[in-house]
C-alpha cells in the first residue's frame, strides 16, 4: 500500500507526499483548518465560493479557468468540509503528470496558481471585491435553505442538530442565514487573513513524484507569510452517555415520514476499538445484508429504506429510515430490537462474513483515486492515527462476534427525531 511521507516546512505548513505510479496525473490538496464554531461557520463556508472566484494575477473566475486549459485542461476546487468538530477549508489541484508534457513544468505552473489561489486572492480596495462576496452569500444562502428539499438529509441534519444543540458538532456546515447576512467583504477578509496566518495547513501530494524535489518544490512556491507557531484546535468532544432519550418531531408537507435516530457510540477513529465499531455499524446498517435492511424493509415492509451510518470522528451513530406516519411505533420497535439483537450476541454467520468481505472491498478500493486516498490519510491526521489501508484491512480479517457485541453495548440511544407528513399520525411520545 502507498506509504506517507510528512515533513513539516518552515512556515509551519505540513506536506504529506504520497508517491505511487498509478495514476496519470498529480493531485495536490490543501487543508486549512478551523473549529467548527457556530459564529464562525458561516465566514468559513463562504471563503472557497470567494477565493474561487479569482486571485490578482487571473481576477476573474474566466480568467482562471482560461489558465487552466492552458495547463492541458488541470482542475482546481474549492470547498468546506465538516470531519467531526473540524471545519475545513479545501483546495485541490490535479494536472497532468509532467512525463507526458517533457519541459513544460505543469505542477510547478500549478502549484503557483493553487498558491495564488489561496494567498493572493482578487482585492477590491484591499478586500475582498464587493460584487463577488454579495453574489457568493446569495448563493450559499440558497444551499442552506435548500437543504430542506432534500429530506434524507434534512432528518439527518436536523437529528444531529437536537442531538448536539449544545456541542460544536451542532452547527450545521454552511452556518446559517443569519450570520450569513452580518458578513461584510472587510469582515471577511479579515477574518481569512487571521485564519491563513495561524491555523493548522496541511498539503497533500499524491502521484508519480520525486519526495525530495516535490519537498522543495512546496517550500519554495508557499511562501506566503505565516506566523511562528500555528494555532492549536480543541480536541474533539466524543465520550458522552445520555441521560434521557431526546423526542423530537416536526411536520412538513411531505409523503413519507423520516425517522431518524441518534446514538451514542463513545467510540471514535482515533480509538483502537474503532474498527470493532465499525463493523458493529455495517452488520446493523451498512449493507443489503444487514439487520435494518432486512429486517425493517424487506421483511415487515414498513420502511422505503433503512440504514445506519457512523461519524467517525465525533463518535455518533445515525439510523435514517423512510415510513408511513402510522408505522412510526412498529417502525421503531423493530429498529430498537435489532440494536438490542446485537448487545445480545444475536449475529449469523452469514451476517459476519458478508460484513467482512463488504468491508475490505470498500478499503481496497481506496487506492484506486487520488482522492480517496487523500482523504483517508486526512481522517488519520485529524484523529492522529499512522496506520495505513491494508492495517485495517488485517483488522477487519480478524475481527471476531465478540469483538462486535463489545462495540454494541457501548452504544446508548441519545435522540429519537421524526419528520412527519403534515397530515399524519406523528409519533406517540
Amino acid at each position: 500500500m502507498i506509504s506517507l511521507d510528512s515533513k513539516t516546512l518552515s512556515k509551519k505548513i505540513n506536506i504529506h507526499l504520497l508517491p505511487t505510479r498509478k495514476f496519470k496525473t498529480v493531485l495536490v490538496s490543501v487543508f486549512l483548518h478551523q473549529t467548527l464554531e457556530k459564529e464562525l461557520a458561516s465566514q468559513t463556508a463562504l471563503l472557497p465560493a470567494v477565493l474561487e472566484r479569482g486571485t490578482r494575477e487571473f481576477p476573474s473566475f474566466r480568467d482562471l479557468k482560461i489558465r487552466l486549459e492552458e495547463l492541458y485542461g488541470a482542475e482546481l476546487r474549492a470547498d468546506v468540509l465538516k470531519k467531526g468538530e473540524r471545519h475545513i477549508l479545501s483546495f485541490s489541484l490535479e494536472v497532468i503528470n509532467d512525463k507526458f508534457a517533457p519541459g513544460e513544468n505543469l505542477l510547478q505552473q500549478g502549484l503557483s496558481i493553487l498558491k495564488n489561489l489561496i494567498s493572493d486572492p482578487f482585492l477590491e480596495n484591499g478586500v475582498f471585491k464587493k460584487e463577488y462576496v454579495r453574489q457568493e452569500k446569495e448563493q450559499l444562502a440558497k444551499e442552506i435553505q435548500g437543504l430542506i428539499n432534500d429530506k434524507v438529509n434534512y432528518a439527518l441534519e436536523s437529528c444531529v442538530q437536537e442531538m448536539c444543540s449544545g456541542e460544536r458538532f451542532g452547527v450545521f456546515k454552511y452556518g446559517s442565514i443569519e450570520d450569513l447576512d452580518l458578513i461584510s467583504p472587510e469582515s471577511l477578509y479579515d477574518y481569512y487573513r487571521k485564519l491563513l496566518r495561524s491555523n493548522p495547513i496541511d498539503v497533500f501530494v499524491v502521484g508519480e513524484i520525486e519526495p525530495d524535489k516535490t519537498f522543495a518544490l512546496v517550500q519554495d512556491i508557499f511562501d506566503f507569510s505565516r506566523n511562528a507557531d500555528a494555532v492549536d484546535l480543541p480536541p474533539i468532544e466524543v465520550s458522552r452517555i445520555p441521560q434521557k432519550v431526546r423526542l423530537k418531531e416536526e411536520y412538513l408537507p411531505v409523503a413519507q415520514g423520516k425517522l431518524t435516530l441518534g446514538y451514542r457510540i463513545n467510540t471514535s477513529y482515533r480509538d483502537d476499538d474503532y474498527v470493532n465499531m465499525l463493523f458493529y455499524n455495517s452488520v446493523l446498517g451498512g449493507f443489503p445484508h444487514s439487520k435494518l435492511f432486512q429486517n425493517v424493509r424487506e421483511k415487515a415492509s414498513l420502511a422505503y429504506y433503512a440504514f445506519s451510518r457512523l461519524e467517525k470522528h465525533k463518535g455518533i451513530q445515525l439510523i435514517g429510515s423512510g415510513i408511513e406516519a402510522e408505522n412510526y411505533e412498529r417502525a421503531l420497535e423493530i429498529i430498537k430490537e435489532q440494536v438490542e439483537e446485537l448487545k445480545k450476541g444475536n449475529i449469523t454467520r452469514e451476517e459476519m462474513e458478508f460484513t467482512k468481505r463488504g468491508l475490505i472491498s470498500q478499503y481496497s478500493i481506496i487506492g484506486d483515486s487520488p482522492y480517496s486516498l487523500v482523504n483517508f490519510y486526512l481522517d488519520g491526521l485529524i484523529s492522529r492515527r499512522e496506520e495505513d489501508v491494508d492495517y485495517f484491512i488485517g483488522k477487519i480479517q480478524d475481527i471476531k462476534e465478540d469483538d462486535v457485541i463489545e462495540a454494541a453495548r457501548k452504544v446508548y440511544l441519545d435522540t429519537i427525531y421524526f419528520l412527519c407528513p403534515e397530515n399524519g399520525k406523528g409519533g406517540k411520545h
